[in-house]
């Protein structure tokens, strides 16, 4: 059974596997989600290992799709549950024109039914929790009403979690950016939501930048995401397993937090994994300490230099007093 009262936004880009261990060093309980990998990914492209490995340390964990074709969705729901996936959850709620073009993304608002098609595909290929991320609209759909309409032909089905962004989604006009800043948060939306129809879990998304924050919400739904704020700043996470969870462990300090950090670099890059890819990740986990400035600075300066090692972030360590 997987506990989702503190949930890490998928981030396309961000939410990889490096950034997803750097978490999972801070915080033991929160769920991970993965970046979004589409059906033809999986299916045309192949690459398996790149799409959907993860380490063992990372569960609770899931994957998170995006498709619009039953069909593929069911196959790719399957093959999270052979990669050993916690959960696989379709995402609703990306508006940028790319994944418009491939039918992915909030543009299915539109179309509850064809998502409860894709749902129940995924729903009878594998036995893990199939849940789903969207927004709370797009465009000119009467917000309250119409996602009643969409939530409804989706918990049909019997899904159960529902993770939602208190933002709607305006398909022409706003770049991505725009879509996560200029629409307004409407909160109460969700809230309502969660009052009309207390057998499904709702999980509340959108610009949550605090555990009070969070705690705030967690008295109106049953669990939080957290994206952008958690990747800038992530020793945010340092007491979620306790403010959260309940867990007393102790909490890590930061620079024991990095060094773990580092010994995992170091295996990865034997592994051929590429030092860049991990280090952008740490740049924010000492935010608000003396020295941070240059501490990012030497690591963004030197890490693209031919023959750049390890070293490099361990010299930056140096800066941090």
């Amino acid at each position: 059974m997987i506990n989702r009262r503190f949930t890490l936004a998928p981030m396309m880009d961000w939410s990889d596997r490096h950034c997803r261990y750097l978490w999972r060093l801070i915080s033991k309980h929160s769920v991970v989600y993965s970046e979004m990998v589409t059906t033809a990914a999986l299916i045309q492209g192949g690459k398996h290992e790149r799409h959907l490995g993860f380490s063992e340390v990372e569960h609770p964990i899931a994957l998170q799709l995006g498709g619009s074709a039953p069909a593929d969705l069911g196959h790719c729901a399957k093959l999270a549950e052979d990669w050993g996936y916690d959960e696989v959850n379709l995402n609703c709620g990306c508006p940028s024109d790319r994944v418009q073009e491939g039918k992915i993304g909030a543009i299915l608002m539109a179309e509850p039914e064809l998502v409860a098609d894709c749902i129940k595909a995924m729903q009878d290929a594998c036995s893990i929790d199939v849940t789903i991320k969207h927004r709370i609209g797009i465009d000119d759909m009467e917000d309250y009403a119409d996602m009643c309409c969409f939530v409804e032909a989706i918990a049909a089905t019997g899904c159960k979690t529902f993770i939602v962004h208190a933002r709607k989604a305006w398909l022409q006009g706003l770049s991505p950016k725009e879509n996560r800043e200029v629409p307004p948060l409407r909160y109460p939306l969700v809230h309502k939501l969660k009052q009309e129809y207390p057998e499904l879990e709702i999980i509340i998304n959108g610009g949550l930048k605090s555990l009070d924050d969070c705690e705030e919400q967690l008295q109106e739904v049953d669990g939080v995401m957290v994206g952008r704020e958690a990747y800038s700043n992530p020793y945010l996470l340092a007491e979620v397993d306790k403010r959260i969870y309940k867990d007393e462990h102790p909490i890590p300090d930061r620079m024991t937090i990095y060094k773990q950090y580092l010994d995992y670099c170091g295996e990865q890059l034997l592994d051929g994994h590429k030092l860049n890819f991990m280090s952008r990740h740490v740049l924010g986990l000492f935010q608000g300490q003396p020295g941070a400035r240059q501490f990012r600075r030497h690591i963004s300066e030197n890490i693209h230099k031919t023959g750049a090692g390890i070293e490099v972030m361990e010299d930056a360590a140096a800066f941090i007093r």
